[in-house]
């Protein structure tokens, strides 16, 4: 398992109850995705071992070897506290490689941002990367309680200033205008219903944003749904070895992963993500829960179950995406991909 080590080089107050950690990787280059997340290590405060997710956002276009997560405060949050609180200029935290599949496939195409509160923190890494490598049109709609709550507020206006041809940044504040309803949010989506769609926020409003999509005529293959994932368990815990019983005929998994493809025994009690580990294949991955979905792949061939699903809908699992964290073999032979 990889686990990275970031010092905390610069801590950043956005708001009363929002900072940023700008992180320097110790040892290699990290590279990432914009819109992707990091998952770290949470101290043991006597409550038992943590893992929490953070969206990046700094852009890999802009920011070289700096990373950077923002996170809210969250009321009896112990990882948001713990970060809001307590890590100082100098600690050293540790996390998962980055992964997480909210992130565009290709910077140059018009796109429709939607955002709540924290949502906007991967989908400023999505913004300003692809302002910068791009040369597509951007509209964002920032949802926040009031002024006070707005994250980057000085940042966007800046980046609109900068982009007045490309972007446009529209605020929706509850203080003024009330909670942003789905009819109101469907007219505003009619002119966009073209663009790939990535909403980022919490679930009720993800949930309206998704309906107000839907009756201003976007697919739903346009619309990419980010949430924030609170962990259970513990991803960076160490999983026990993949051993076949005597009598056992296991299946066999041929995946296609960073180019190569392998052929792996897939013992059938076993989840492929633990098999693909133990075989020390690079598989990604973040939760180990069925709920974030770094882990999903595409079944090529064969069948699998899944222990648990939070994250993949039905039109996902129509073209095949599964999570290896909870797939376990059902036909003797199964193809997957990472691939794409």
């Amino acid at each position: 398992m990889t686990v990275l080590r970031l010092r905390v080089v610069e801590v950043v107050e956005e708001t009363h109850d929002v900072r940023t950690l700008v992180l320097a990787p110790e040892g290699a280059h990290v590279t990432y995705r914009p819109g992707q997340f990091l998952t770290f290590r949470v101290p043991d405060f006597g409550t038992g071992p943590l893992a929490r997710c953070y969206s990046l956002s700094s852009s890999p276009v802009l920011d070289g070897d700096r990373l950077a997560v923002t996170v809210k405060r969250v009321p009896g949050g112990r990882g948001s506290a713990w970060i809001c609180e307590e890590v100082a200029v100098g600690d050293v935290l540790e996390s998962l490689p980055p992964t997480g599949r909210f992130t565009p496939d290709e910077l140059d195409a018009d796109l429709l941002l939607v955002a709540a509160g924290s949502g906007i923190t991967p989908v400023m890494s999505i913004l300003e990367s692809a302002l910068h490598m791009g040369q597509g049109r951007l509209t964002l709609l920032y949802a926040n309680r009031d002024d006070h709550s707005v994250i980057f507020a000085d940042r966007l206006a800046a980046l609109e200033r900068e982009h007045s041809a490309r972007l446009v940044v529209e605020h929706w504040l509850e203080s003024v205008q009330g909670l942003p309803g789905q009819g109101v949010l469907a007219r505003r989506f009619v002119p966009y219903v073209d663009r790939e769609a990535y909403v980022c926020g919490p679930a009720p409003f993800m949930a309206v944003v998704r309906e107000a999509l839907a009756d201003a005529g976007t697919p739903s293959s346009r619309v990419h749904l980010e949430e924030f994932v609170s962990l259970d368990g513990n991803p960076f815990a160490a999983r026990g070895a993949v051993v076949l019983d005597d009598d056992e005929v296991p299946a066999t998994v041929e995946v296609e992963l960073d180019g190569a493809t392998h052929s792996v025994p897939w013992p059938r009690g076993r989840v492929l993500l633990d098999v693909l580990l133990a075989a020390g294949l690079a598989a990604p991955y973040s939760c180990r829960e069925g709920a974030c979905s770094a882990c999903a792949c595409v079944v090529l061939d064969g069948e699998v179950t899944l222990d648990h699903n939070d994250v993949l809908d039905a039109a996902d699992l129509a073209e095949g995406l599964v999570l290896a964290c909870q797939a376990r073999p059902v036909t003797d032979k199964v193809r997957v991909s990472y691939e794409g």
